[in-house]
């Protein structure tokens, strides 16, 4: 799959990054457990090596658990403080992360006899969770969120405690999304709209990965008979094994597509990760491959949480 897709805003999301870095203490990084390699914008980290940075694998309550530990080994190797991050239970524990990060910063201020509020900036590729992780730090709805790209426009301030603001940012892509591997990732997770992909293709794409992740998942969920199925066959299976049948017997792949989507993002087939530690080399330089391109002139939806 070849996607060429960075938006007029995106360039622009990136532009106020950049101007709000100087004003920020640490850089708060989120990505997906699902796709820990996949999810992670390499221009953020030229944009923030000076910065402070915390790197949180968000929605590991959807990933395979030994994996997420293996990436989190694999991180933490590379000098990165990070964590696996279920919204739902962990948000004080990043919290103590965050400001484990920013202690020099808030020491440095104390023996000047200033009681620092330290800024940090939510950072990440659309739809990894950023405004939902505000929301959990904060304690209430301040932040707007929803389940694909488009939500978060602007930048926004939230006070987390007294002495600890957020900033929420949109979500940011890098320019070219041609290496095949990583911009069909990104699509699986919804950091792409649907509206401007091949839905048919993605979902046959991605039934294949997870038969090669974890084939007696698909095999009993969408009740497909014989994995060795490729191509639009394999869509046909799902219609078969799951009853999408309209008038006549035409089988209704568009419906089937939605399904196969739909149940992976919502982790509705368990706890599936797509990328293992090992594939680190090969994945960090289709990424190297897509920032290095040229940024197309076009326009497009806006990006996302």
């Amino acid at each position: 799959m070849e996607i060429n897709w960075y938006p007029g805003h995106m360039a622009r999301a990136k532009r106020l990054l950049s101007d709000q870095l100087s004003r920020v203490d640490v850089v708060i990084e989120l990505c997906d457990a699902r796709l820990p390699l996949s999810s992670r914008n390499p221009d953020l980290k030229r944009l923030t090596e000076k910065k402070e940075r915390v790197l949180l694998l968000g929605k590991s309550d959807l990933a395979d658990p030994a994996l997420t530990s293996e990436w989190l080994n694999l991180f933490k190797r590379q000098g990165l403080s990070c964590m696996a991050l279920d919204m739902n239970r962990q948000a004080k524990a990043a919290l103590s992360l965050i400001e484990k990060a920013a202690r020099e910063t808030v020491e440095r201020s104390a023996q000047r006899g200033i009681k620092k509020t330290v800024r940090a900036m939510v950072v990440g590729v659309p739809n990894v969770g950023k405004s939902t992780l505000i929301n959990r730090l904060h304690g209430g709805s301040i932040a707007k969120v929803g389940d694909m790209p488009g939500v978060t426009r602007a930048n926004q301030w939230v006070k987390v405690t007294p002495y600890l603001e957020l900033l929420d940012t949109p979500g940011l892509l890098w320019p070219r999304l041609d290496a095949p591997l990583a911009a069909r990732r990104l699509a699986y997770i919804a950091a792409i709209r649907d509206e401007v992909l091949d839905t048919a293709q993605l979902a046959i794409q991605l039934l294949t990965d997870l038969i090669a992740v974890t084939p007696k998942t698909v095999q009993e969920r969408f009740k497909i008979k014989d994995l060795s199925l490729r191509g639009p066959e394999l869509l046909d299976a799902v219609c078969v094994g799951r009853g999408f049948l309209m008038k006549g017997g035409v089988y209704d792949t568009e419906r089937a597509c939605k399904v196969v989507l739909d149940e992976f993002r919502g982790g509705k087939l368990g706890r599936i990760t797509l990328e293992a530690p090992k594939e680190e080399r090969d994945i960090s330089l289709e990424n190297e491959q897509l920032d290095g391109g040229k940024t197309p002139d076009q326009t497009g939806s806006a990006d996302g949480d």
